[in-house]
């Protein structure tokens, strides 16, 4: 799947700053969690995610970004009043509200990528279903901002209400300069503090303060809900489950001890946890509540001597909750979240928030519950409670260590029984996907009329007969022609395309198994491909061998090697819009950080061994077609003859094994190295995959993995 735009895997923002082998458990030596060497008073400039507005435009002064309405052509010359924007409006003056603007972000209150149903309120309000995007609704104006990946779809799905911003685009206003523009001074602009994160929440205040604006926190109710009413889906309850310990690889209580470790060396006493993946990961647990993420609705906080989730207790089975007292996991109402940080405040905890996850709600109860503690501190001389305070090493009262949360590297970085689970599932996946490419090419070959969601379903149907599967990790983009060019598009059954045989298709897909994570794609022509279609594709191919092959020194972020995918489509002045590689969870979210690769600099983590990332190069033509080729990566250290500087060097190891169609490969543009790298990667796709395979899916393997050569 494309690469997110931001960093550290966060969900879209708007404003800038910006070893494969089986081990036992008890071998295993390498430390779970890493110390961060980041010092704590610069953290919040140097490491955070983005602040919420952070999409920079970029461009030439040549380019001007016209805006959607202008580039609509069948529609109606009048404007029909938006019903849902009507009604959201109305509450705008309503007692206890009072505000000019309100903002709907993408994110739950998780900051998740994904999101359960019932808070897909941006999606409710607009009518724009893709995964990232921010809108704002005014008094008089209904504006919605999402990235390159989306253009085309947003430009489909807004009606004449919204007015799209093309964030990245030259002349495109970021959200809150935008905000700064429209409405008058000592205006005010509302938003529900659970959907943005805190660091977002400042940097949206600090921006639109210079015009005189009021950032206004609802914390009671929100609008969108107000208006969603019984329509709106009900919350998720399916049962969690267990990961079991030969997949995790470390168990619950190993990985708290090494958490609370890092407690107390960062002078904290207690963590609250808020990322969904973070807290499946760290006590070993699955759900369902998310469409395509294996996690469940949940806050996790940990004390130096306790620990408590907060979840809907009754999506705890018998069997979850004996692994959580076996681990000294307490449960907890999942809306008691605030009412526990004022308890931990009360009683001086100093409380470790990663500012750019932890959303502005709760970072703010515990500000104000501290200065509530400090003034009752001062009005008594004295308080009673000596639980987090008056130590030889922490000072005297509740305060916050603001820092990038431990958990989020720890599980980047893959220990080697998720290694082994993700090597074993690729496999069982590449088998699935065999099986589907040889179906579909017969059917192909048959003439049959088959649509972009026949394919997707055909797919699933695959998958789902191996071992282990669980779901989709992302929804499949299957685009013929024109609709490939779509960086993020999903076939609808009513309005989706037949597959032409005579134009690229692109398929990206992934899967949810017990054991891994997949995500993976393959672009194809079913006829004879055009010289610039097989020239795209190869200046694409050549970025992906030069990235898979790539050596860096440690301490090397992502995006520094983001150019070797590029550097083949540069030289051609060609491009894409999207990142080089994100992170991925194993049996967990597709899209994972802290690292990543992107023409986005902003993220310096480094990247180490055992993260895993994705290599997806591409190219698009809008209206035309579109090409991505992407596999999954594992970082490992790399024996080179010299170590300058005394370092270590890393490159990478394959995990994706399926064939890349050689069909459209323009020969002529491969080096003899580059066609030695496809050969042998084909080799080891034979190698790996074949034993998986019987009858014709294992002949439609033989005859794509023959080795190729320049004529």
């Amino acid at each position: 799947m494309h690469s997110l735009p931001s960093h550290a895997m966060r969900p879209l923002c708007l404003n800038p700053s910006l070893c494969s082998s089986r081990f036992p458990f008890f071998s295993f030596s390498i430390p779970i969690f890493h110390k961060f060497k980041n010092n704590p008073t610069i953290y919040k400039k140097s490491q955070k995610g983005p602040p919420f507005f952070s999409i920079r435009c970029c461009g030439s002064g040549s380019v001007t970004a016209k805006p959607s309405w202008e580039l609509r052509r069948n529609r109606a010359a009048v404007q029909e009043p938006d019903e849902k924007v009507v009604a959201l409006r109305q509450l705008f003056t309503k007692p206890g509200i009072g505000i000019d603007a309100y903002i709907i972000p993408s994110q739950d209150a998780h900051q998740s990528e994904f999101i359960a149903e019932c808070y897909m309120r941006r999606a409710y309000i607009s009518g724009f279903t893709g995964s990232a995007g921010t809108a704002i609704v005014t008094k008089d104006k209904a504006a919605l901002w999402t990235d390159g990946r989306y253009f085309l779809q947003a430009e489909k799905q807004l009606n004449s209400n919204w007015k799209l911003m093309r964030a990245g685009n030259f002349g495109v206003p970021q959200a809150s300069e935008w905000l700064n523009d429209v409405l008058a001074p000592g205006g005010r602009v509302g938003i529900d503090p659970f959907l943005f994160s805190y660091d977002a929440a400042e940097e949206l205040k600090e921006v639109i303060s210079k015009k005189n604006l009021e950032l206004v926190y609802l914390y009671d109710l929100n609008l969108v809900d107000e208006i969603w009413k019984e329509s709106r889906p009900k919350p998720p309850n399916k049962p969690i489950r267990v990961h079991d310990l030969k997949y995790a690889g470390i168990d619950v209580v190993s990985k708290l001890s090494s958490l609370r470790a890092e407690l107390v060396a960062a002078g904290s006493s207690a963590i609250v946890i808020s990322m969904l993946d973070e807290v499946a990961w760290l006590l070993n647990l699955r759900g369902s509540d998310v469409p395509h993420s294996p996690v469940m609705y949940a806050y996790l906080i940990v004390e130096v001597n306790a620990a408590k989730l907060f979840v809907d207790d009754s999506k705890v089975t018998s069997e979850v909750m004996y692994h959580l007292k076996k681990a000294g996991v307490e449960l907890r109402p999942y809306d008691s979240i605030l009412s526990e940080i004022r308890r931990l405040a009360a009683e001086g905890a100093h409380l470790w928030l990663d500012t750019s996850s932890v959303n502005a709600a709760i970072v703010e109860t515990y500000k104000a519950a501290c200065d509530k503690y400090l003034m009752n501190r001062g009005s008594r001389g004295k308080t009673k409670n000596k639980q987090y305070f008056e130590s030889d090493s922490l000072p005297v009262g509740p305060s916050g260590v603001y820092m990038q949360s431990p958990v989020s590297l720890a599980k980047a970085l893959k220990n080697p029984s998720e290694l082994e689970g993700m090597q074993n599932s690729h496999l069982r996946d590449a088998a699935a996907l065999a099986q589907f490419w040889c179906w579909l090419e017969e059917e192909i070959h048959k003439n049959v009329k088959l649509t972009e969601v026949d394919l997707a379903d055909k797919l699933l149907e695959f998958r789902s007969k191996q071992d282990g599967f669980l779901d989709t990790s992302f929804d499949t983009i299957s685009g013929s022609g024109a609709n490939g060019a779509i960086i993020h598009y999903t076939p609808e059954a009513e309005s989706c395309s037949v597959v032409d045989p005579n134009k690229l298709f692109l398929l990206d897909s992934g899967a949810q198994y017990v054991d891994g994570t997949t995500d993976i794609t393959r672009t194809v022509h079913f006829g004879e491909p055009t010289a610039r279609e097989k020239e795209c594709f190869t200046r694409v191919l050549k970025g992906h061998i030069a990235l898979d092959e790539a050596v860096f020194p440690e301490n090397t972020p992502g995006f520094v090697l983001d150019a070797f995918a590029r550097s083949a489509l540069w030289k051609i002045g060609l491009d894409y819009r999207h990142g080089t590689g994100h992170g991925v969870g194993a049996a967990l979210n597709v899209h994972e950080g802290p690292q990543s690769i992107s023409f986005r600099y902003g993220n310096m983590t480094p990247l180490q061994k055992g993260m895993i990332v994705s290599n997806e190069p591409g190219y698009y033509e809008d209206h035309a077609f579109g090409i991505r080729i992407e596999n999954l990566l594992c970082v490992q250290e790399i024996n080179t003859p010299n170590r300058y500087g005394g370092i270590e060097y890393l490159g990478f190891e394959k995990l994706t094994f399926f064939p890349i169609q050689t069909k459209l490969v323009d020969l002529s543009l491969l080096s003899i190295e580059e066609m030695e790298w496809l050969n042998s990667y084909h080799s080891q796709v034979w190698e790996k995959v074949s034993p998986l395979l019987e009858g014709y899916a294992r002949q439609w393997l033989w005859k794509n993995t023959r080795p190729i050569a320049k004529q």
